[in-house]
């Protein structure tokens, strides 16, 4: 099965979310398929992202941090 992935930025409240949940749903992937060093450095590029956009001070909207990710 191919999936497609589209990916729209409007203003800068959403200028780094995308990534956050393409790396969530790549964890959620790695995790449904038993795949846990995939699981593992997804999880470290998620802590990577949090700590750079935070310092970078573009975390979202009104200085939010930036997610944690999320449930699946």
């Amino acid at each position: 099965m191919v999936k497609r992935l589209v990916i729209v930025i409007t203003g800068d409240s959403m200028r780094h979310d995308w990534i956050f949940e393409v790396l969530s749903d790549l964890r959620a992937y790695a995790l449904a398929n038993n795949l846990p060093a995939l699981a593992a450095k997804t999880e470290e590029a998620l802590r990577t992202a949090r700590i750079e956009i935070a310092a970078s001070g573009e975390g979202g909207p009104e200085g939010s941090a930036p997610p944690s990710g999320r449930a699946h």
